[in-house]
């Protein structure tokens, strides 16, 4: 069984008969994990174990894991900063900036994939306006340049770790006040002007091997009426086309109100289906998850499936305990608990 064009998340710790039965669908490619399904190490890596073992081909394991307040494991993982403690260091030191953070997103996916996690929603290619409710300090910079060679620092940190990149929010969620997590937001810019500016981290980020790619639930009326993620103009024609993006297009999830315009569940994934997402997310509602299981008709392209086939996780150290007695990596730890601490300390 191939992986299907949808991925789920989990109810607790441990998987329940209900979701062995909805992750055994054949319309399932995957599985997002959140805080709730996080108690200890041991438990996390029995449960990614049991995830990996209701199919073969093994269910992609996803997890929003940035860094700063979007970190949903924290008790045994390092505290990773949030991305604009980076862009403060950049301001002052590029070449540090950039060390540190290959040294992150090392740290970040290695420890992942030491409990069998296969990526991360990350890096955040938002520019930093300052004014965005849900964005903030998940940015780097607004500076491109430091954008740019950040983002593309994380990247190969993650790639070292073994695990693949996915940017987002395309083509960028940084100049809109509102949450699309509890509303609709419109971007009533220019499509040039998002394209001189919110879009060059994603261009940059694509002619440098990006492997994956998540759109706004963000209206950009000037250019389609439907929100990036729904929209075959935003998907096809500028990313795929225009910008000559080959990897992956998750959507963002399917339940949050920035995708409510799209109808019904069912309705909503054959709009981000149709328009170019390879994989659609599905959060925190196991009632529409059935509903959707129910009623979605979908035949996956063999396009879509080895760009899915790619995401799986490479290398793993075989515990964080092994993990934890390289000595390079402890360094590597120190000097990013480091980041967001005075600067005389930082700086000295």
């Amino acid at each position: 069984m191939s992986l299907g064009p949808v991925m789920l998340d989990v109810v607790g710790t441990a998987l329940t008969a209900d979701d062995i039965r909805r992750l055994q669908h054949p319309l399932v490619g995957g599985v997002i994990l959140f805080a709730r399904n996080f108690e200890d190490c041991e438990q996390l890596k029995a449960l990614t174990a049991s995830i990996h073992a209701v199919r073969q081909p093994p269910l992609l394991i996803a997890v929003d894991h940035e860094g700063g307040r979007v970190q949903r494991f924290r008790e045994g993982f390092t505290k990773i900063p949030p991305m604009r403690e980076f862009g403060k260091i950049w301001d002052k030191d590029r070449k540090k900036a950039m060390a540190l953070a290959v040294e992150a997103g090392w740290i970040l996916a290695a420890e992942l994939r030491a409990h069998d996690v296969d990526f991360s929603f990350t890096p955040i290619l938002d520019m930093d306006y300052g004014d965005s409710l849900v964005i903030g300090d998940r940015a780097f910079h607004l500076d491109l340049r430091a954008i740019n060679e950040l983002a593309f620092s994380l990247m190969q940190g993650l790639k070292k770790g073994g695990m693949a990149a996915v940017g987002k929010h395309f083509p960028g969620h940084g100049f809109v006040v509102a949450d699309s997590h509890v509303s609709i937001p419109i971007d009533e810019r220019e499509f040039d002007q998002i394209a001189q500016n919110d879009m060059q981290p994603f261009r940059q980020m694509i002619d440098e091997g990006l492997p994956a790619i998540m759109p706004a639930h963000v209206i950009y009326p000037k250019v389609d009426d439907k929100p990036a993620g729904f929209s075959a103009k935003w998907l096809q024609k500028v990313l795929r086309e225009r910008l000559g993006f080959n990897g992956v297009i998750f959507s963002d999830d399917l339940s949050m109100e920035g995708a409510s315009v799209g109808g019904d569940v069912t309705t909503r994934s054959l709009a981000a289906l149709n328009a170019g997402c390879d994989m659609v997310l599905l959060c925190n509602r196991p009632d529409l998850a059935d509903e959707l299981l129910d009623n979605l008709v979908w035949k996956m392209s063999a396009q879509s499936i080895v760009r899915l086939t790619r995401m799986h996780g490479s290398h793993h150290p075989q515990s964080i305990t092994q993990l934890r007695e390289s000595g390079v990596f402890a360094d590597a730890v120190k000097r990013v608990a480091m980041v967001g601490q005075s600067e005389g300390d930082f700086f000295a």
